[in-house]
């Protein structure tokens, strides 16, 4: 049954003119368009990610905002990143310098400072990370799911494939901009990485606690306008943990309301069992449902068998083992083309897609993964789109065209690899979690 009542309706919503509203398509253009808007900005820069990496790109990127703040001192410029991920090396790689130093670096050699805030959503960083996007320049908001280092930006040969949208709204990006400052930065467990006297984690133990219950009821302020049938409508939403959390709620919903179709990206397959829950439905009722997500290899975690094996590149595999069981549960859906199961792969770079399309009416544009971690443990954020009169549907099918060119239509659940057929160190790995069934707590992480 579909649910007679679409609490979208009852939504606050921000107008937008689908003239301001667009859609990139390459790892490149958003980083030529970020550094474009940089450049450009005279009021504020806002610049939220999981991180800002100490590689070509991210000095590049860095470089950009300090010359900006350097030419106008009374610009606005502030960038949040997950404080455990900036002060860590990347996994599996030996311990030294950290994106903290890099920060500290740049603040040493310039006059006019930028902050950056380290946000710990949980004393440790398996148990919760800072997934909130989206970059704020000026009156604009460039949404993606994308962090900000080479393979992001495409800044050399590789890339890693998100979604980018360009949205010119000032009252969404007031938005956006007065959470960041009065939600994140102005409560006491977040501190400014570019200094060099910070505390330890646990010097914070207690504010992280109480700021991370803050969050769970913190929401986007805005004032909510009527939408004409010349716009569409917006809607920012923002979620933390398992209770009362109306993120998860707005997509649970939004996977309610579909009467046509649904087309889903996620670059983890492993969908929370409420997901889960709403797709049956979903098939049952005869909607279309499109998923895409990345091949194994197209995973950032996957490690070729020709490299030395750590335990992380386990995780492409477990990944696939879901895929294949929920394939191998749909076979008869896939049969009758109710669903559709495609696989992105293109050369050696990665994919690291998210959102979710309705019956070319709702689109949610969000870095959530879709998987018991952004779930439960991260904090996450979207922007639910409302389209009624179809403004962005030529815009959307450009992009779901753009995505689908890289992949493989899955025609039986067989076209996925076995465990038998994994490497020796995988199959030992996938025993071994097994044996001791600690996939169960696995799944609830990943």
């Amino acid at each position: 049954m579909i649910s007679n009542r679409n609490l979208f309706n009852q939504l606050p919503t921000i107008a937008q003119d689908p003239a301001q509203f667009e859609t990139l398509f390459t790892a490149r253009d958003f980083r030529e368009r970020l550094i474009k808007a940089i450049r450009e900005a005279s009021k504020r820069i806002y610049l939220v990610a999981l991180y800002l990496e100490d590689d070509e790109a991210g000095r590049e990127i860095l470089s950009e905002l300090y010359a900006a703040k350097q030419r106008i001192p009374d610009l606005e410029v502030k960038i949040c990143v997950d404080w455990h991920r900036a002060q860590r090396g990347l996994i599996g790689s030996a311990p030294g310098d950290t994106n903290a130093t890099m920060y500290q670096e740049f603040a040493d050699k310039h006059q006019h400072k930028i902050p950056v805030y380290g946000v710990p959503v949980r004393g440790r960083e398996v148990f919760g990370v800072l997934h909130l996007k989206g970059f704020i320049i000026d009156d604009s908001v460039i949404y993606s799911g994308a962090s900000l280092n080479n393979i992001y930006l495409n800044y050399k040969e590789r890339y890693r494939f998100d979604r980018y949208q360009v949205i010119g709204n000032s009252t969404l990006a007031d938005s956006m901009a007065n959470f960041v400052d009065q939600e994140m930065i102005a409560h006491q467990a977040v501190h400014n990485l570019a200094n060099a006297e910070k505390p330890s984690t646990k010097d914070i133990k207690l504010d992280i606690r109480q700021f991370r219950t803050l969050l769970g009821k913190a929401m986007y302020q805005f004032d909510s306008q009527p939408v004409s049938d010349q716009q569409v409508a917006l809607t920012p939403m923002v979620g933390v943990g398992k209770k009362r959390n109306r993120l998860n709620q707005g997509i649970n919903h939004l996977l309610s309301i579909a009467r046509d179709e649904i087309f889903i990206c996620t670059p983890y397959f492993n969908f929370p069992r409420s997901v889960a829950k709403e797709v049956r439905r979903a098939l049952r009722r005869g909607v279309k449902v499109t998923i895409v997500v990345g091949d194994k290899t197209a995973n950032d975690f996957y490690i070729p068998p020709t490299q030395p094996f750590k335990t992380i590149g386990g995780l492409p595999y477990l990944y696939e083992r879901n895929l294949r069981q929920f394939a191998k549960n749909n076979e008869a859906n896939i049969a009758s083309r109710k669903l559709s199961i495609h696989l992105w792969k293109h050369n050696d770079n990665s994919f690291h897609l998210k959102g979710i399309w309705v019956d070319k009416r709702y689109m949610l544009l969000t870095g959530n993964n879709l998987n018991p971690r952004a779930w439960k443990l991260d904090l996450e954020n979207a922007i639910l789109i409302q389209d009624h009169y179809h403004h962005l549907t030529p815009q959307f099918e450009k992009e779901a065209e753009n995505i689908l060119q890289h992949t493989q239509l899955i025609c039986t659940y067989k076209q996925l690899e076995k465990v038998e057929n994994y490497p020796e160190p995988v199959q030992k790995l996938i025993r071994k979690i097994t044996r001791v069934k600690a996939d169960r707590v696995l799944k609830q992480i990943l």
